[in-house]
Parts: C-alpha cells; structure tokens; sequence
C-alpha cells in the first residue's frame, strides 16, 4: 500500500525544515572516517539521525510548494510521499540503550523533534561530534548492534530513492505546459533538489562504505586518498567507446587520446568522477557519429588534456563534432533539454542517475555540472559551431570546500 503523509506527520516535517542544513567536506569526512572506532560510527549515527531529517524535510516541503500546479503532478506525488516516508522512518528510529558510562563519553544531543527541546546550532554540533574521534576503548556489543541497525535503515531509504532523478516529472511538466522549455524558477528548483540528493546519497554512501565494507588501501569509505587521474578516464573512454558502439552497431567507435601524467592523482570519489567523464565522453562520441555518420572509415580524434594547477585539477575534452550553436549553449545546462530523439521512459524505470542509454534524457550535462560543483569544482563548455566542442571539469584537488546546501 503506498505511503501517504498524516497531517501529524506533516506538521513535524515543518518543524524540521526550519533547522539550517549542515554542509560536510571531503576533507572532513577523510580525516573522521580513518580507522574509525564503533564509538566514533556512533557519533557519526547521531549526526545522520539528525541531519538527514532536516535536510529531507526542506525537500518535503519545496516539493510542497512548487509553482505551476506542479506539486500536483503524481510523480511529485510519489516522490514526496517516498521523502515523506523515509523522514518518518529516520525520526521513529529508536535511541541507543547505552550504560551511563558510554553515554558519558559521548556528546549529549538534542531532537529536534521536540520543540521545548534547547537546540544546539549544527555547526556546533558538527564540530564537537560527528568529526571528532571517540577514545578507543572496549565498546559494548549495544554499540555495534545499533551502528548495524541504522546502517540497514539508511541503505533501504538509499534505495528507496534510487529512481528519483527519472521519476520527478518533467515530461509530465512539458506535455502539461505544451512546451519543450523548463521556466528558470523550475531549473533552479531542480538544481537544488538535485545537489540536496547528492549530499544525502553521499552521507548515507560514506556511512554505509565505513560500517560494512573492509578496508581498502588509499580509500576512507567511498573516498580514495589516491584517485588515479589517468586511469580514472581510461576506464571512463573504455565504457563510453563500447556503449558508443553498440548503439550506432560501429565496427570501431571515434578514437579517444588522453594526454596525462601517469601517476597524478588526487582525494576524490572515484566513482563520481567516472559518471561524470563517461557523460562528457558519451556526448563527444555521439557528435562526432551524427555528424560524419556511422559508415566512415575514421573519425577525427577525441582529445582529453589533464592539467594539473595548485587549486584545481581541470580536464579538457576536445571534439570535432560540429559544435553547438551559440544560442543553444544556455539550453544545454537544462533539464530534458537534448538534440537526441526523445527516449521513452518506463513509468516503473528505477535506474540511479548515469544509467540512461546513449542520449536522449537529458540530463547528463546538467547533472555533471551539480556533481564537480558538489566537491567546489566546476563544468564549463566553450563551442565553436561548425567546427566542435571544448568541455572543462574543474575538480578542486584541496578538498575543503563544504558542500553547496540551499
């Protein structure tokens, strides 16, 4: 039976919203997630507890008051009520039962569930717990048993949501306005919506990766110390080539040529960094193909450019594609904006963010962009209509920047 928001419910979720969002960096989670004592994954619990309701809540409640009849729409509908549920969930989720001595040697926290409740600010809260270690000493097995208990709880909510980016309703939104284009105040709620999922698909992720998985040399949960630059977009051109070539049925897709140096490398997550020059690589491929057709004998190459500076570390991708109309350079940074023809989507489809097929959904650039500017990097696009395309992800390789919460 599908989950639907009591007024009660609703009522706490209000409540929630009007809390300030905690923004968390890559540096701070690698320097709290090194060997990390069951006490320390406690305090981390603690903080998930309370940060993922808040940050779900402002969610709940911009998917409440969309412009345009929108929150009506039943996808809106479904997320909202898929949010609304984990909310639920997160705040129900019971306290652990801890001698008075453990509990001592843990911060006392506050709920906000609770308005006679003293709420300390967030940043405080941060600041004197989630990032800071706990002595390691013999914790009861209470404490690992709750760590267990939550974990499971935030992987099913991360599952939960796994369909979100192709279930929010923009081809609802576009047959119902009778028109192709997103208003900016709809770009600008997608925006955030969008980078708020990441934030809490990267906290639950990290959280997930420190309390199961084993230890990895160079990585702190899903953050490798050492991400390898040169391979990282090796096995990117890899996949999008093979894609490429499946969907055209070419013998041999357009050639790739990658100028890096073999060993830089940086504090990243890999992953991330992967979907991202797979979209980038995916787009230049595609270019190149319409443009000179799936029957010739070469292709020009497909150039990417590594450079390394002391604040960011900026990958260059260089096609000859034919470009992009100056015009339409602003639209290309839109939701469901592509030159493909339109795929049709599953009304059930509950793939994650990158496994859309070659084109077609459009939304490969501007959720590239949300994620380099997650970690303070950035994606620009420079084109020179007639001849093709420059794409340049900025990654910023200090690692301090907090994320951009609205």
């Amino acid at each position: 039976m599908a989950y639907k928001i009591t007024p009660q419910m609703y009522e706490k979720i209000k409540h929630f919203a009007r809390f300030p969002q905690t923004g968390v960096s890559l540096r701070q989670m690698v320097m709290f997630g090194q060997n990390p004592s069951q006490g320390t994954l406690l305090k981390a619990t603690q903080f998930l507890a309370d940060e993922l309701p808040i940050r779900i809540a402002h969610r709940v409640k911009e998917l409440d008051n969309l412009p345009h009849n929108l929150s009506e729409m039943p996808s809106i509908v479904r997320v909202k009520n898929w949010y609304a549920q984990s909310f639920e969930e997160l705040i129900n989720f019971p306290k652990p039962e801890l001698p008075q001595s453990i509990r001592e040697r843990l911060f006392a926290t506050s709920n906000p569930s609770n308005p006679s409740t003293t709420i300390m600010s967030t940043a405080t809260k941060l600041g004197h717990g989630y990032y800071s270690h706990v002595d390691d000493i013999d914790w009861p097995p209470e404490v690992r048993y709750y760590n267990e208990k939550f974990t499971k709880l935030i992987e099913a909510i991360k599952r939960r949501h796994d369909p979100v980016v192709t279930t929010v309703g923009i081809l609802e939104y576009k047959q119902h306005k009778k028109s192709t284009m997103i208003d900016t105040d709809i770009q600008s709620f997608l925006d955030r919506f969008y980078m708020s999922r990441i934030g809490i698909r990267i906290l639950i992720g990290q959280h997930v990766a420190l309390n199961r998985l084993p230890s990895r040399p160079d990585y702190v949960g899903i953050i490798c110390t050492k991400t390898n630059i040169a391979k990282t977009v090796q096995e990117a051109v890899d996949n999008a080539r093979f894609i490429c070539e499946e969907y055209y049925g070419l013998f041999r897709a357009p050639e790739i040529q990658l100028y890096c140096p073999e060993e830089l490398s940086f504090t990243y997550v890999p992953t991330h960094l992967n979907h991202m020059l797979f979209e980038l690589l995916k787009n230049s491929l595609r270019a190149l193909v319409e443009l000179f057709g799936d029957d010739v004998d070469e292709y020009p190459t497909i150039k990417v450019i590594v450079a390394e500076g002391k604040e960011d570390i900026t990958i260059k991708i260089l096609d000859e594609g034919g470009g992009i109309p100056r015009s339409n350079i602003p639209l290309v940074w839109t939701y469901m904006y592509t030159t493909a023809e339109a795929q049709t989507l599953d009304p059930n489809f509950s793939q994650s963010d990158f496994k859309a097929p070659m084109a077609g959904f459009g939304y490969g650039l501007p959720l590239s962009r949300l994620y380099a500017r997650y970690f303070g990097g950035d994606l620009k696009l420079i084109s020179m209509e007639g001849f093709g395309t420059d794409v340049y992800l900025h990654l910023n390789r200090i690692s301090n920047s907090d994320e951009p919460l609205h």
